[in-house]
């Protein structure tokens, strides 16, 4: 959904040039996690799955603001993984409640710190889907969504057309994205959004293979347009409905307008009765039905 075109061939080629040096940093990665393990035995201790909200029925009074953290964040992924077991791609959310979700494509860049302060006066936390190579300008701001509380997700780490590349060449765009998030300190992304909308069979069976779920969206507000501040805040309060994703930009231009509307976007929803929250509490609170038909590539959109 970005305004930018595709990355050239040559840059691909730079992009498989680095991957040695990434795949050196995960090994370490690894080296750690075995560590760890060895230090407590080598025993693995599985948890038996539990029902996605029974982490937080548990009376939390005497949990550390950290551990409640954590214990949210548990069952957030419990979650995704529920709904994975059963589609492998979202639009929306469930219809049963009061909550939807506000989404952010193409960052990190210029404007991603600005967005973010401006999410954090307004109370309201956010899913961003950020491009991997980005980081190496940018990753102030995915820095401070990690430390805000927003989640970010996957959106490779290149920005192709997805369903132009290879097996190999998509496994390549998702992994290296998500290594560069471990290497800033956030967790592991579970969520990927496929740039320009594009992916195929093949892209499905890459996220299964990474335990990504695919978030669309349910409305595109056209904000990479710049269509006006109050075109804005127009889109996305006359998409808004109880489980709706709805599309914006945080970086891959002048992002001026975004921030500029977001305040109104904000009490307009709140007005309407809705509260804007990530991803992963959407689907913790109000998961999309079972049965509904797996999304088809919006390329083009």
């Amino acid at each position: 959904m970005s305004p930018s075109p595709p990355r050239s061939p040559a840059q691909l080629a730079t992009f498989r040039r680095r991957r040695a040096g990434a795949i050196v940093a995960l090994v370490a990665l690894f080296a750690l996690a075995i560590g760890v393990s060895l230090s407590s035995g080598g025993t693995t201790h599985r948890t038996p799955a539990r029902p996605a909200g029974a982490a937080l029925r548990t009376p939390a009074a005497r949990l550390t603001p950290a551990q409640q953290r954590a214990r949210l964040a548990a069952a957030e992924a419990h979650a995704i993984d529920n709904v994975l077991s059963y589609t492998p791609a979202i639009t929306a959310g469930g219809t049963k409640g009061n909550e939807l979700a506000l989404t952010f494509d193409d960052g990190p860049g210029p404007y991603t710190e600005a967005l973010v302060e401006t999410l954090d006066r307004l109370h309201v936390k956010a899913t961003f889907f950020a491009i991997g190579e980005e980081e190496r300008y940018f990753s102030g701001g995915t820095r401070l969504e990690l430390r805000s509380g927003d989640v970010v997700g996957d959106h490779t780490e290149t920005h192709p057309m997805m369903a132009a590349l290879s097996a190999h060449e998509q496994h390549e765009e998702l992994f290296e994205q998500i290594l560069r998030i471990q290497l800033l300190g956030g967790p592991t992304p579970r969520l990927f959004r496929p740039p320009y909308g594009s992916f195929d069979a093949t892209t499905f069976k890459q996220l299964r293979a990474l335990h990504l779920l695919m978030v669309l969206w349910s409305d595109d507000t056209s904000d990479y347009t710049k269509p006006g501040v109050a075109a804005i805040v127009h889109s996305a309060l006359a998409g808004a409905h109880p489980g709706a994703i709805i599309l914006m930009h945080d970086a891959g231009g002048d992002r001026s307008q975004t921030i500029a509307a977001l305040p109104a976007i904000v009490a307009g929803l709140r007005r309407k009765g809705l509260h804007p929250v990530t991803i992963p509490r959407l689907l913790l609170d109000d998961p999309p039905p079972r049965g509904l038909p797996v999304p088809t590539s919006l390329e083009g959109d």
